[in-house]
């Protein structure tokens, strides 16, 4: 079925979640894992640029955080030794352009991701990278969802 899943991370819990179930499928399917981290440049206004207006120090700042994302998740991937995972980041001004880029850059057949569910207004004004991934990749895309807290899985019912 798929052979290399690209799975983004932003260092967030579910793109860690996601990371996590990613690899276990990665293990089921005997595929490989290429997990990317996107920045972006420094602009001087809004985003991780309200942090320092030096562009030194944000770019320092950045590349600590992008490599505290790729450590979280060669820790996860340690604990699956039989899946082949390779780490990269990466700065674009768009990451889900990135995304895409590097999926078809590395040979993966499918893009695994985290959707963080946001409705409504939210969602339309501050967009969705998995939403764009979606609507601009030609590589199959996987969407991980959180499960809900206190909804059970649908049962089969035994005839009696």
């Amino acid at each position: 079925m798929y052979t290399h899943i690209l799975i983004p991370t932003d260092g967030s819990a579910l793109s860690e979640m996601a990371l996590r179930s990613g690899i276990e499928l990665a293990r089921a399917l005997g595929a490989q894992v290429t997990v990317v981290t996107i920045t972006t440049p420094f602009h001087g206004l809004g985003g991780e640029a309200v942090l320092s207006q030096d562009p030194e120090q944000y770019e320092k700042h950045i590349s600590a955080l992008a490599r505290q994302y790729l450590d979280a998740a060669k820790s996860i991937a340690a604990a699956a030794p039989s899946v082949p995972c390779s780490f990269v980041h990466a700065e674009h001004e768009y990451p889900y352009r990135a995304i895409i880029d590097m999926a078809r850059k590395r040979g993966c057949d499918v893009i695994f991701m985290a959707s963080h569910g946001r409705h409504g207004m939210s969602a339309i004004v501050l967009g969705s990278e998995t939403l764009k991934v979606l609507t601009h990749s030609s590589i199959p895309v996987i969407v991980y969802r959180q499960p809900q807290a206190g909804i059970a899985p649908i049962q089969s019912a035994s005839g009696g």
